[in-house]
């Protein structure tokens, strides 16, 4: 029996922008988890290799299998009229001197 409350997702299509879930991703400078990214760069989905797997467009330094299931991926929204998207500055650090 299905969930009431389950809505139905958007379909993927190629060309659609995503970002990567970092959630089971291995890195070799890892923060700690609190402090680590819920979601990564934007990619391009190359492909729709199943309905529920697709394909992206990687960066040759990611070594990682470019196929992956939509749960690992979350739909990337354009910022919406009237919002401004700031770039974060960046945290000054003071240095005691010994």
């Amino acid at each position: 029996m299905a969930s009431k409350y389950r809505t139905k997702g958007g379909r993927s299509i190629e060309g659609d922008r995503v970002m990567l879930v970092t959630k089971d991703l291995v890195f070799k400078e890892k923060p700690t988890k609190k402090l680590m990214k819920r979601y990564i760069r934007l990619y391009i989905i190359e492909e729709i290799v199943l309905k529920n797997v697709v394909k992206l467009k990687l960066l040759a330094s990611m070594r990682i299998y470019p196929v992956v299931h939509v749960r690992r991926v979350m739909r990337y929204r354009e910022p919406g009229k009237g919002h401004k998207v700031e770039e974060p500055k960046p945290v000054e650090i003071n240095r005691v001197e010994k």
